[in-house]
């Protein structure tokens, strides 16, 4: 038995790939249950967020060729629309990965914190589903260790790093005062959930909220004071923005 790590990243593939093979919330369990009916696939996870699908699993002899072919099934796509934007890591490499991309140090935006989060919670829904045996359990609680090391014996955490960070931040730099500027966020999601609170702290004037369940955009906007639309209304306000952020999986 073998561990591999398999998937594509925002280095290895551009957005229109990697929205083509994000599991949804929704999906995941479905997803795992598959890959878990593979022949020689013993344990999985699948970590997917707007920046990467990764697959980490313990296999047998013929396990990582079998996800290669599920991978690209499993999302209606050809192994041909794929396979050159997959990387493969196997045992020690594998190993490596995933300290790196806990740890921030394979992020987008160098150190973010939020990817622990989500690397936690891939390893919640693949217990849920009983998808975590002992090598799964010892590769992430490992991962959660270093992870929380690296951020306490270094610089890395210093600042407040994310992509929403990064992005309110050029803005910034741009406009200087927000007071005068409406601002349109596409998305619900974490993303697009911290961009909100930072701009709403940075004292943006206006702040318009678009996704495609207009309860999730309520629910984010009421508290910071924003609006709400649904995101087939995107195109009436779109003329108002100033600063237009958006993070989401719908192309």
């Amino acid at each position: 038995m073998s561990i591999i790590a398999l998937g594509l990243n925002h280095r290895t593939a551009p957005l229109s790939v990697r929205e083509r093979v994000a599991f949804t919330t929704e999906r995941m369990q479905h997803a795992l249950g598959e890959m878990l009916r593979l022949p020689q696939v013993r344990e999985g996870a699948i970590v997917s967020t707007c920046n990467r699908t990764e697959v980490y699993a313990a296999v047998g002899a013929t396990g990582e060729q079998e996800v290669l072919r599920w991978f690209p099934e499993t999302h209606g796509l050809r192994e041909d629309e794929v396979r050159p934007y997959l990387y493969v890591h196997h045992e020690t490499e594998a190993i490596r990965h995933l300290l790196r991309v806990s740890s921030g140090l394979d992020s987008l935006v160098l150190g973010e914190p939020q990817i622990l989060g989500q690397i936690k919670t891939a390893y919640a829904h693949a217990g849920e589903v009983g998808a975590v045996g002992p090598l799964l359990n010892r590769l992430f609680q490992h991962a959660f260790s270093v992870a929380k090391q690296v951020r306490t014996d270094t610089a890395i955490g210093a600042s407040p790093v994310s992509v929403a960070f990064a992005a309110v931040s050029l803005a910034k730099q741009i406009f200087g005062d927000f007071n005068r500027k409406t601002a349109l966020l596409i998305g619900a999601g974490e993303t697009i959930e911290l961009a909100a609170r930072h701009l709403h702290s940075h004292g943006i004037g206006r702040m318009v909220i678009a996704n495609r369940t207009i309860e999730r955009a309520h629910a984010l906007a009421e508290p910071l004071g924003a609006y709400a639309i649904a995101l087939s209304e995107l195109g009436e306000h779109l003329h108002e923005a100033d600063i237009v952020i958006t993070a989401t999986a719908s192309t």
